[in-house]
């Protein structure tokens, strides 16, 4: 028998059969081979192997699986798995191959006596080396056992093939292999990294199968709480955790953990509280769980015990994190001294206790101290700041004198690779807004597009000296918003600055911003005093644009005719398509027929390749229901070439864009898609919406027409970002064209009924729906 040693070649693995099989397969019974009978000397090694492996003694089994084959002695099936699982320990593939090798040199490979060797191949390949050789593994495995199903899908986990995870139990339960608690705690594991609404559908499907096999063991029921807690379900991890009695540590600890993550932090004191009083003890995990609480409410004294239970118990030197919770604690709380007090007695430094320290020194405002601790965190402690560690740094260098060169902090993120963090281009504007007002109004501008006016003002209201182009963009932002009255009121703080210091003056782009608000809020009255003041008070000429602007104004306010007198006293001179444009436009609102001609044969006259001025006629047809000449304009449309811009709705999702047609069914979840509308909108017509057929512009049934209406681009973005974004997330859409009536009506539905904040910006403005209300008002 020749020895063993670990330098030997690989080539014993030439005789292994080729190729992985991606296929599974279920398995019929097989003849079973005949089990070796252990000699005494076998048993001996076997139990030598044994006894390293139960005191982790890990390079010794190595040795001793060495020394044994150098021997003359063969390993056999009991041997195997035990060496297998002291290379696992120590991750050394190489090793792990050599030992492979030898599994098919001395016939263990296949058979029913090998199966544990098997089996401890998969969870070696799983742990140490590549999926492909798992799969290789698993499928030449001829009697599959749960050990052999465990071992796979515990490697799928681990590679965050969850999909795969998932096929492979069910593949399981084909074969008629009886799944175990540690089976179901893989799979819950999978499901929790699903998205919200998969996840949640097949993880219920698994608590119940585990409560019909009787499986109640405490660490299942854990791994079902900690599923329940990562899809955004609380309430079902708390219901779990009630349910059974053999609770542990984990179990506390897991739920303290998701009321602190999910800010329920008067919840997790209460557990706590309710923990010892049952008479368990915490531990590092429990102390770092529960001292966010205190930290967010500000409950100093609460934390001081912690802290002191954390001495008392040596919880403080064996783990960083509570030392970073308690360095959080004391600087929320304003005790930064104590912060650092704990900061210097911890002794096992790692990345979150510095920055723990640092972001407390910026929040409270100690920037130098910050800015010294961040420099010795590298040269000192030999550590790597990462984007927690910049998005709190940064704003220190933008308030500190001492650091005069800002652009250097910009330089040194980019030279670590964060500039993409969302937290750190943040705090990068913020710093950028208190250095340059051109870049704050950009800033304020790409805020207010996304939607997010709050954040807009926010570093509006930051930027010390406004100039005009400042004002003019935080007005234009709450004219886009439909806040008017807001809009005015900045209007005029505007005016009143510059008759004190500045000497910022309104100028024509001002009063476009103006009127624009003016006329998204139905402020008539409002938006004609400042035209008429215009020119009087303010020595500004009215262009083509500022009449287009008024004439929107009263044509949505259903001033039809008074917006086509007033087209009629512009200059000749003037460009009028803006004004014939925005009166079209209005015609179509209002369904007037005769001044949309007007308009119509104005627009045909200027801009005869424009295929919305077709449209817009056409529609105003449909509408009054004069489809002869609605198909007159079709087909002149179509004789001249000119064709019709497809209504697209845009949503983003991670990193990518998804665009939706309307009526277009090529978007890998269309289905799905359309299968949720259909569902919502039986919910919709209960809570008493009624689709709003006028708006299909077709000569077709109202079954036909309500079809029609669900596959509307800004209803399909919607229902995307529902379907793929965890509870609670607010949804932005973005539309080309106007927002169609009975969208803006089914929007205020969904928003109620699926507990969402949906944010829809079409070609004019934004729309926020919450609650079944939208703030327009319905004026749009």
């Amino acid at each position: 028998m020749s020895s063993f040693s670990p330098v030997i070649s690989l080539s014993a693995t030439a005789n292994a059969p080729p190729g992985p099989s991606l296929q599974f397969r279920t398995h019929q019974q097989i003849n079973p081979t005949k089990t070796t009978t252990l000699s005494p000397s076998q048993g001996s090694w076997t139990e030598s192997l044994r006894a390293n492996i139960r005191s982790n003694q890990f390079h010794q089994a190595v040795l001793t699986y060495v020394n044994m084959t150098s021997a003359g002695v063969p390993p056999d099936h009991f041997a195997f798995p035990a060496v297998l699982k002291a290379v696992t320990a120590l991750q050394n593939p190489s090793l792990g191959r050599q030992i492979h090798a030898h599994v098919f040199k001395f016939g263990y490979a296949y058979g029913i006596s090998s199966v544990t060797v098997a089996n401890t191949l998969v969870n070696f390949y799983g742990k140490c080396g590549d999926i492909w050789d798992v799969y290789k593994l698993f499928d030449r495995i001829p009697q599959r056992d749960t050990v052999s199903w465990n071992s796979f899908i515990s490697s799928l986990c681990r590679v965050e093939d969850w999909e795969a995870a998932l096929e492979a139990f069910r593949l399981m339960l084909l074969d008629n292999v009886e799944p175990s608690s540690f089976t179901l705690v893989s799979v819950a594991n999978a499901c929790s990294n699903l998205t919200r609404l998969d996840g949640l559908r097949l993880g219920k499907q698994l608590h119940a199968y585990s409560l019909r096999i009787g499986d109640t063991k405490t660490f299942t029921n854990n791994a079902l709480m900690a599923m329940y807690s990562k899809l955004g379900h609380l309430n079902d991890a708390k219901v779990v955790f009630e349910m059974f009695e053999e609770r542990d540590l984990v179990s506390w600890n897991t739920l303290l953990s998701s009321l602190s993550q999910n800010d329920m932090f008067l919840e997790a004191l209460v557990l706590l509280h309710r923990m010892v009083h049952e008479g368990l003890k915490p531990d590092g995990v429990t102390i770092a769980s529960v001292l966010p609480a205190c930290s967010h409410l500000e409950l100093l004294e609460s934390g001081k015990q912690l802290h002191a239970y954390a001495l008392r118990h040596d919880i403080l030197i064996e783990n960083s994190f509570v030392g970073s919770a308690l360095v959080d604690m004391y600087c929320n709380c304003r005790e930064v001294e104590s912060g650092r007090r704990v900061f210097d007695c911890v002794r096992d430094w790692k990345t979150a206790l510095w920055n723990a320290m640092i972001t407390g020194y910026a929040q409270n405002e100690n920037d130098e101290d910050a800015l010294i601790l961040f420099t010795e965190m590298e040269a000192v402690a030999g550590l790597c700041p990462n984007a927690t560690t910049m998005a709190s740094i940064v704003p220190a260098c933008a308030r500190s004198e001492a650091f005069p060169h800002k652009q250097a902090i910009h330089g040194y993120v980019v030279k670590r690779g964060l500039e993409s963090d969302h937290y750190v281009q943040n705090a990068l504007m913020d710093m950028y807004a208190r250095m340059e007002v051109g870049v704050g109004s950009a800033l304020v501008d790409m805020y207010a597009k996304c939607g997010c006016l709050d954040l807009a003002r926010k570093v509006f209201d930051m930027i010390p000296i406004r100039n005009v182009i400042t004002w003019n963009v935080i007005i234009m932002a709450y004219g886009m918003h439909g806040k008017g009255a807001e809009a005015l009121d900045l209007f005029n703080c505007m005016v009143a600055e510059e008759s004190k210091v500045t000497g910022v003056k309104p100028n024509g782009v001002t009063f476009i911003a103006m009127f624009a608000a003016c006329s998204h809020s139905g402020m008539v009255s409002e938006g004609l005093n400042l035209f008429y003041r215009m020119k009087d008070e303010y020595r500004i000429e009215p262009t083509p644009d500022h009449y287009a602007c008024i004439v929107d104004m009263l044509g949505r306010a259903g001033q039809v005719e008074e917006a086509y007198k007033l087209i009629n006293t512009m200059p000749s001179e003037f460009d009028k398509v803006g004004a014939w444009s925005s009166l079209l436009g209005s015609c179509r609102i209002h369904q007037n027929v005769e001044i949309g001609e007007i308009a119509a044969r104005n627009l045909f006259r200027l801009e005869p390749d424009v295929a919305s001025h077709y449209v817009l006629l056409s529609n105003i047809y449909s509408s009054a229901q004069l489809w002869d000449k609605a198909m007159d304009i079709r087909k002149k449309m179509k004789e001249m070439g000119v064709r019709k811009e497809p209504g697209c709705s845009w949503i983003e999702f991670g990193d990518e864009v998804h665009k939706f047609i309307a009526g277009d069914a090529s978007h890998t979840q269309s289905g799905r898609l359309h299968g949720f509308l259909e569902t919502l909108s039986e919910k919709m017509k209960k809570e008493g919406y009624v689709p709003d057929t006028s708006c299909v512009l077709h000569n077709v049934d109202e079954e036909e027409k309500e079809t029609l209406l669900c596959g509307h681009s800004e209803k399909l973005a919607i229902a995307f970002g529902i379907l793929n974004n965890p509870p609670g997330t607010t949804i932005r859409v973005a539309k080309n064209l106007r927002v169609c009536n009975d969208c803006h009506e089914a929007t205020k539905y969904i928003s109620r009924i699926t507990d969402r904040e949906i944010i829809l910006r079409d070609v004019r403005r934004f729309h926020h729906f919450k609650n079944g209300i939208c703030s327009c008002g319905d004026y749009w």
